[in-house]
């Protein structure tokens, strides 16, 4: 089944298995898999999750699969028996559970980390916001969980970073080289003249998507409900609110208010469809890290938004935003009218939106630039590792505790 050709193999680990209808880490997930399976490679996909109903047929796109257990050895048998070119880790946690062994039975696979998000990032701004203080790179540098995280990094040959602000906090506040990370965020089509999108007066209502396994979107749908949407309603009294999402818990289900234009669908058969029918996407997001998978939507469909400095964080470079960026309350319901009412407002954003896309996020440029990386890296293997001293000494034995946990557990679980 694993027997080794001429053709690269490629095995990705995966945290969970990808849910491309649920989360934007499952959209992403597909998009490195097709740059690969574009490139040629064999694919396989490894996780310890469990699928679930929502899971993607991932065999459908040729894609090879393997049920893997944490904390035994049965990994070292598959992945030795694999001889994988090239692994890639989904989120640094699967790296601090397989790399080690990874690395001991595939010496010569490049190893990278998708790291989706900064977990660590995230974590700190939420404990932060939960306690009324303002976030500081003090705080996220005091956290165990960075430790963890930047670890993981070192440990790899390249670490994919998904959002600009976060590739200057690990080379300006970290001092990771930059030879180690690569900033690669959503890879999209581009938008084109031929590209056909619902007018402004075929348009109606504001929207706002995100899982409701991702604090920030619980978070972000207690304030529309609390603070924006009763200020917007009184402006707009016509419009409606739609909220989707998937596995949106209990306390979220129930804001369903169809009187007060406050409707609460769950999950959305078809993001684009939904997306592309209403006139503003709304995401008043107070902490989070990454880029928004909601917010490029909505540029892919058209659809101009309001969102918060921390939500257009990293996505935009210099140039202008889709819509506007407010984090007072009242502001960003003067911006949702305004972008609700204001047809050539709407349209200028519109545009702008297209432009974001087709400047940062177009997959022929972006898929080319990554698979050039990954072939360098391939054919100077041996010097990248020798420059990474850091990253030599997290592989030592005296440095590995996951390793010796794991070692510790997996006998446990024997007796």
């Amino acid at each position: 089944m694993y027997l080794k050709n001429n053709t690269q193999t490629l095995l990705v680990i995966a945290l969970v298995w990808p849910e491309p209808t649920s989360t934007a880490a499952g959209v992403r997930m597909l998009q490195l898999l097709e740059v690969f399976k574009k490139k040629g490679y064999a694919i396989t996909i490894a996780s310890a999750a469990s699928k679930s109903d929502f899971s993607a047929d991932v065999v459908s796109l040729g894609y090879q699969t393997a049920d893997i257990k944490m904390n035994d050895s049965s990994f070292d048998v598959f992945v030795a028996e694999l001889k994988p070119d090239v692994v890639v880790f989904d989120r640094f946690l699967t790296e601090e559970q397989f790399g080690w062994r990874v690395a001991e039975n595939c010496p010569n696979a490049l190893r990278i980390l998708d790291t989706e998000d900064l977990h660590s990032l995230r974590h700190v701004r939420e404990q932060c916001f939960k306690k009324d203080i303002p976030f500081t790179t003090d705080a996220w540098l005091a956290d165990d969980k960075t430790k963890r995280e930047i670890a993981s990094m070192y440990r790899c040959d390249l670490s994919l970073i998904i959002s600009s602000y976060e590739l200057e906090l690990l080379t300006d506040v970290i001092k990771i080289d930059n030879s180690l990370l690569m900033l690669l965020p959503f890879m999209v089509d581009e938008i084109t003249s031929e590209t056909e999108w619902k007018t402004f007066e075929e348009r109606k209502d504001f929207i706002f998507i995100g899982g409701g396994k991702h604090a920030p979107n619980i978070d972000a749908v207690k304030c529309l409900k609390t603070d924006i949407w009763p200020l917007l309603h009184k402006q707009l009294p016509d419009a409606k609110l739609h909220v989707y999402g998937a596995y949106l818990p209990q306390q979220i289900l129930e804001m369903n208010n169809p009187a007060a234009g406050f409707l609460v669908h769950g999950r959305a058969a078809d993001v684009d469809e939904v997306m592309s029918t209403a006139k503003v996407c709304l995401a008043p997001l107070r902490f989070g890290a990454g880029i928004k998978g909601k917010l490029i939507s909505a540029m892919q469909n058209g659809t101009p938004s309001v969102t918060t400095t921390l939500g257009a964080e990293g996505m935009a470079g210099i140039l202008d935003w889709n819509g506007y960026i407010e984090n007072d309350h009242t502001a960003f319901v003067a911006s949702a009218v305004r972008l609700y009412t204001v047809k050539d407002t709407w349209h200028q954003s519109q545009d702008q939106g297209k432009t974001l896309i087709n400047t940062l996020y177009a997959k022929t440029s972006l898929d080319r630039v990554f698979l050039e990386k990954v072939t360098q890296l391939q054919k100077d293997l041996i010097h990248h590792r020798t420059q990474n001293f850091t990253g030599a000494l997290l592989q030592h034995q005296t440095m590995t505790a996951t390793k010796f946990m794991g070692k510790w557990i997996e006998e446990k679980n024997k007796v």
